[in-house]
């Protein structure tokens, strides 16, 4: 079956989570988690919850789990705690979570942000995406310029696609 045939046979709407991962942003100065709803939106895309959560593992982990145990929400996506420092470890709690991970997803990120947007500082750039108890995850830089950039060219694309995947041999 052709990707054209998938993507005509992906659900029009998704239900999603929006995570922000930070120590100083609240929902007043989220930039990016409000740029992450409008283009969910925008794309008929429903976001059944919102949360900002600060760079603790546990913390992070729990947000994450508790979203993916929900049936109603087929899609969580994070932003930021993606960094090098030592408090960045959203992409290490989405690794310990993940049961299929999308390799690719971060492989066309740091293409993308060193073609369109960094240059060489791309090598900087972590962003995962995976599987976890049937609800595919997304996590990427908090940066506007990085969730744009995430968001135009791969996940709103291929958001329903990817959850078409993923319930296709569920019973």
């Amino acid at each position: 079956m052709s990707v054209s045939q998938h993507k005509k046979e992906a659900p029009k709407r998704v239900n999603c989570k929006v995570i922000t991962v930070s120590d100083t942003r609240s929902k007043e100065t989220d930039k990016s988690g409000s740029l992450i709803i409008n283009m969910l939106q925008d794309s008929s895309h429903s976001v059944q919850d919102y949360q900002i959560v600060t760079d603790d593992y546990e913390v992070i982990y729990e947000a994450i789990k508790t979203g993916c145990l929900d049936k109603e929400i087929d899609v969580i996506l994070l932003n930021g705690g993606t960094g090098i420092a030592k408090r960045d470890v959203t992409i290490e709690v989405v690794q310990s979570l993940v049961e299929k991970q999308i390799t690719g997803f971060g492989e066309i990120f740091r293409m993308l942000s060193y073609l369109e947007d960094i240059g060489s500082a791309a090598i900087l750039s972590r962003s995962i995406a995976g599987v976890y108890n049937d609800t595919a995850i997304f996590s990427m830089p908090g940066s506007r310029g990085a969730v744009k950039l995430a968001m135009e060219k791969m996940i709103i694309p291929e958001i329903s696609h990817v959850v078409r995947e993923i319930r296709k041999d569920l019973k």
